[in-house]
């Protein structure tokens, strides 16, 4: 258990990596050199990895949870009907489940960050 609770903090960080990794290869196969700068969004979530800093912490959090809301509302235009292109059932489903975890993993760096700093 003390091993669960020392490593929980890493959650979100290792998240957005594998969302960012995961971008990558899949605009990688489509576009070629033009998805290398997706790689850039990673150099300050490792540092938060490797070496901890409340300020980058917050900074990182911050700048998560305002993209995520913009992904919320998206999401929740996309579901009511109000944009003008149609999406299968079963991307909304997932999408859906991306959105919500974004939003969590956003305010969970937050949480992270607001312990550190008491």
């Amino acid at each position: 258990m003390k091993f669960i609770n020392k490593h929980l903090k890493f959650v979100p960080y290792f998240y957005f990596t594998i969302v960012a990794l995961i971008a990558f290869t899949d605009i990688n196969r489509v576009k070629g050199i033009y998805a290398y700068p997706i790689l850039l969004i990673l150099v300050p979530i490792l540092w938060q990895l490797f070496k901890p800093n409340k300020i980058l912490n917050f900074a990182l959090g911050v700048t998560f949870v305002y993209i995520s809301s913009f992904l919320v509302l998206g999401y929740i235009s996309d579901v009511l009907g109000i944009s003008s292109q149609q999406i299968a059932s079963n991307f909304t489903f997932y999408g859906g489940i991306f959105v919500l975890t974004n939003f969590v993993m956003s305010f969970w760096i937050i949480i992270n960050s607001l312990k550190r700093t008491s």
